[in-house]
């Protein structure tokens, strides 16, 4: 972020936020964010350019630097230390996921995607009159296919473009038109058993704080109803033999591996790197656990897609067809994992 300038917008939590520019990018919409802290603590401060000290506000040029000495206040001094002195991360909210939406898909990542979708759909029991959140909702693919079957469907993600995308595909249903809420996973605006059930596919692990997102989605939730995750399993067999092979080769046959990311590495984009145990243990705090549900097994092992795509296509599906079924027999085995349990609090809790 050094270098970065511009910032003139007055901001305050749930999300610092400003335009800034990027240098030859351009405008982003970001969101300065603490990595922790009570998520109803609220900073009101003025960020501004380095340049423009005549105003006397905050200097933004370098957000690891405190720059109290240009401050006007000894109130706006002790709200700049604190905001520059926390561990900040920088969200970018105009990411509208056309760097992540592949284009074309092979074989064994089309099946992949399509199981995991209606895995955790088929999960929330959607139906006429059923409340059904979707949480990180994205472009709202899941969202409107919850509304397709009746449901009364609401998603909640924080980048307003993503939300302007969903609205735009929903335009083109003929449904009603599901409601989109701006907001984070980990501080959710609704009342405790607002929803019929809650679901969250595929964002997990890009969260910066997922048990509390998990808190809050169980909070959420009718204690009677169902709370849905759907994660990649980072230990997956096809992780697993992915990782071997690499060692097989680098410390056997002294081949270095030349790959920028390996399949069994999370993203830089991902905070954490779920498997079987990790996801139990975070959503066992806040979910009576009902069940694991195991989805697909292969995607990513080395060779497997060139190999199905050299098959005629409906030997291809058999194959993927009894892998997934291996997935459901052993969902540590499993490329994704689908969580779905009930909120572990007492009837008697209050809103």
């Amino acid at each position: 972020m050094a270098g970065c300038h511009g910032l003139s917008q007055k901001v305050s939590r749930p999300g610092l936020k400003a335009t800034v520019k990027f240098g030859k990018n351009g405008p982003k919409n970001l969101i300065w964010r603490p990595f922790c802290g009570d998520p109803s603590t609220r900073l009101d401060v003025w960020l501004c350019d380095r340049s423009d000290t005549a105003t006397g506000h905050i200097v933004a040029s370098d957000p690891f630097k405190t720059a109290v000495e240009h401050c006007t206040s000894n109130a706006q001094a002790s709200a700049t230390w604190l905001l520059w002195s926390r561990a900040m991360r920088v969200v970018d909210l105009d990411r509208d996921m056309s760097d992540a939406i592949p284009t074309s898909m092979s074989r064994d990542s089309e099946y992949l995607f399509e199981r995991m979708t209606l895995e955790t759909i088929d999960a929330a029991l959607p139906g006429p009159g059923q409340r059904i959140l979707d949480v990180a909702s994205g472009v709202g693919q899941d969202t409107i296919a919850m509304a397709m079957r009746g449901a009364n469907a609401l998603g909640a993600e924080p980048s307003q473009r993503m939300i302007g995308m969903a609205r735009m595909f929903a335009e083109d249903k003929k449904i009603e038109t599901p409601s989109w809420v701006q907001c984070w996973s980990d501080h959710l605006p609704f009342a405790t058993g607002s929803f019929d059930a809650s679901i969250c596919k595929g964002a997990m692990d890009h969260f910066d704080r997922p048990e509390l997102a998990i808190a809050e989605m169980a909070r959420v939730t009718a204690i009677d109803g169902r709370v849905v995750l759907a994660i990649a399993n980072f230990e997956s067999l096809s992780c697993r033999v992915g990782r071997a092979l690499d060692d097989f080769r680098r410390d056997v046959l002294g081949i270095p591996v030349i790959r920028d990311r390996r399949g069994y590495d999370a993203p830089s984009d991902h905070f954490t790197r779920y498997e079987v145990n990790l996801i139990r243990e975070q959503a066992g705090r806040h979910l009576i656990i009902d069940e694991f549900r195991g989805v697909s097994v292969g995607w990513g092992m080395p060779g497997w897609a060139g190999f199905l795509q050299k098959l005629p296509q409906g030997l291809a599906l058999r194959c993927v067809q009894a892998f997934d079924a291996l997935a459901r027999f052993a969902p540590v085995l499993a490329d994704v994992i689908v969580v779905v349990g009930r909120p572990r609090r007492s009837a008697n809790t209050s809103a």
